[in-house]
């Protein structure tokens, strides 16, 4: 089984990798992390392979708008899921935004992409999970 594979987009703090990144992993998807707008947009061009993209609507070095274009104008269908704080402007072009930063929402979100994969994910864990006990 090859694991769905998420671009995440997240704010960088010193010292820390992202947390968006460490949640999506947990749930045994695979993720690269870009710090920036413009660290995405090189990133996605030299890994085009990503099943969806988790933007940080906040991030500072582009407008989100113009991150969700650049990133669709290299892989078009690919999914876009903006999150952001209530009330923040929606970036044109994303194909979700979550209002909030709950990670078990957004894990929600990503698993319903490829239902079929998650719960192949699911039932080796069972499985792993059987024969450890």
């Amino acid at each position: 089984m090859i694991r769905p594979c998420f671009l995440v987009i997240d704010l960088e703090h010193s010292g820390s990798i992202s947390t968006r990144k460490l949640v999506i992993e947990t749930a045994k998807f695979n993720v690269l992390t870009a710090y920036s707008g413009a660290e995405a947009i090189q990133t996605l061009k030299k890994f085009p392979a990503m099943d969806a993209v988790v933007l940080d609507a906040s991030i500072r070095d582009l407008p989100c708008n113009d991150v969700v274009k650049q990133l669709k104008q290299i892989q078009p269908l690919m999914p876009i899921i903006v999150v952001g704080t209530p009330g923040h402007d929606f970036c044109t072009g994303a194909d979700q935004y979550l209002e909030t930063f709950d990670p078990a929402k957004l894990l929600r979100v990503l698993q319903k992409l490829d239902p079929e994969k998650t719960a192949m994910i699911f039932e080796q864990d069972k499985r792993l999970s059987d024969t450890e006990g």
